[in-house]
């Protein structure tokens, strides 16, 4: 597949013109090991397109991406998920859509509400670990649908832990009350090119986001918008601008280029490799560790349900030379992608082994607070904007919650902005280690 944006850069760069232009490094670079990434880094020159009004060779790139997907269209992001979530829930504003949203949602969700001026409908889900997963509840998301015709409905699928929603049937669903389907599907760019596609676009979605650079070989940053109705993709252009950069990195858009070319030359064999290593990976420690459901290249450890703390477990495997996504008391996530090689696996198996026998194994409960929605006291962009003050977590209760202050990873939110903190929540705000939360004045 060709690279127009690269090979574009590529040319510019083996010209040495002289740059009269910004960005004001003027190509020349401050250490040797980035000569070549200065060199290739510009604006939107002549001939080098413009990423918001794109009919060069972004627009070529993004169609190379659309074609490898079967979307509709593609969107490139240099502001990754984030700038495409605020892009979907901006053209759902347009359309004076009701938000309906699943309650584990990352920040960037709960600020481009802010931003936009959105309410949310939540739906709590069946949460199996934490804040981070759950079930979704079918019944409780057509009854919504049902009272809110021509709404949208706001999915994170694949979740923090991996697990997988039923995208097909959520799909059906708001077909059904004639509701638009947006999926945050930032964990899930290869998820088209599995043996069979589990992409949420393949199943149904209307939009959705990939962070390309979580999964495949992107600068951090580079991020997939997808629509399946290319009519949406000026409104898209026009919604993402309102809240990107004017000056989109090239860097980042060029990864983007090369990603296509790898998809359409590499990543099916690499991840069918990959996919017989973590068999085996699982397989080894099938009578150690307890793994959560999830899509293949999140591998996700139940550690207090196999015995161990976490936390514990992630300090010593980074003793040991490994550093995870994420860990917690309860879970350790260990994130792959396509890229990874056997050598990884074997490598990664060997310190897995040599941390368990430096972890305490004892008899540790899965800590059980149940998450139940707070009592709203305003809007969440009323909350979110208002005089604020940050307190210790002990004295949060009955105070309503201004901007979440919650870390990323997970950045998943215990109290939204506007409601009101109550007992249950700060029990969670603890077990996430939370010790001060922004409030309301």
């Amino acid at each position: 597949m060709n690279t127009p944006i690269y090979d574009f850069l590529r040319s510019y760069s083996e010209k040495n013109a002289l740059r009269c232009h910004m960005p004001g490094h003027h190509g020349y670079h401050t250490a040797e090991e980035l000569s070549e990434l200065y060199r290739l880094d510009i604006t939107e020159i002549s001939g080098a397109d413009s990423l918001f009004e794109a009919d060069g060779i972004i627009l070529e790139s993004e169609e190379n991406t659309a074609s490898l997907y079967g979307s509709g269209a593609v969107l490139f992001s240099a502001g990754g998920s984030t700038n495409c979530i605020q892009a979907m829930l901006g053209a759902m504003r347009l359309e004076n859509r009701r938000i309906i949203a699943i309650r584990n949602v990352h920040r960037a969700f709960l600020n481009s509400c802010v931003l936009l001026g959105l309410d949310v409908e939540w739906i709590m889900p069946d949460y199996t670990d934490g804040i981070l997963s759950g079930v979704i509840d079918m019944s409780a998301v057509e009854n919504a649908l049902a009272e809110n015709p021509h709404s949208c409905l706001y999915v994170t699928s694949p979740d923090y832990t991996g697990r997988i929603a039923d995208i097909s049937a959520l799909a059906e669903l708001c077909r059904r009350y004639g509701a638009k389907l947006l999926v945050d599907n930032a964990h899930g760019a290869h998820l088209h090119f599995l043996p069979k596609s589990m992409h949420p676009m393949a199943l149904g979605a209307d939009m959705c986001c990939d962070s390309a650079h979580k999964m495949l070989p992107a600068l951090t940053g580079g991020a997939f918008l997808h629509v399946k109705d290319r009519a949406y993709k000026p409104i898209l252009k026009q919604t993402m601008g309102m809240f990107a950069s004017t000056s989109p990195s090239y860097l980042i858009m060029m990864s983007l280029d090369l990603c296509n070319k790898y998809i359409d030359e590499k990543i099916c064999g690499d991840i069918e490799d990959n996919l017989r290593y973590i068999r085996d990976l699982r397989q080894r420690f099938s009578d150690r560790l307890v793994f959560a459901e999830s899509e293949p290249f999140h591998i996700t450890i139940k550690a207090a349900e196999s015995g161990f703390d976490g936390e514990e477990l992630a300090e010593n495997m980074r003793k040991n030379g490994a550093e995870c996504e994420y860990a917690h008391r309860d879970t350790v996530i260990l994130l792959m992608s396509p890229l990874n090689t056997k050598a990884d696996y074997e490598r990664l198996g060997d310190i897995v082994e040599k941390s368990l026998k430096m972890t305490e194994n004892r008899d540790i409960q899965p800590l059980n607070v149940p998450p139940v929605l707070p009592v709203k006291a305003m809007s969440i962009r009323e909350a979110a904007l208002a005089e604020s003050e940050e307190i210790p977590i002990e004295q949060a209760i009955g105070r309503v919650c201004a901007s979440v202050k919650v870390p990323c990873p997970p950045a998943v939110p215990i109290a939204a902005s506007g409601e009101i903190i109550d007992e249950n929540c700060v029990k969670i705000f603890k077990s996430y280690g939370i010790s001060s939360v922004i409030v309301v004045k």
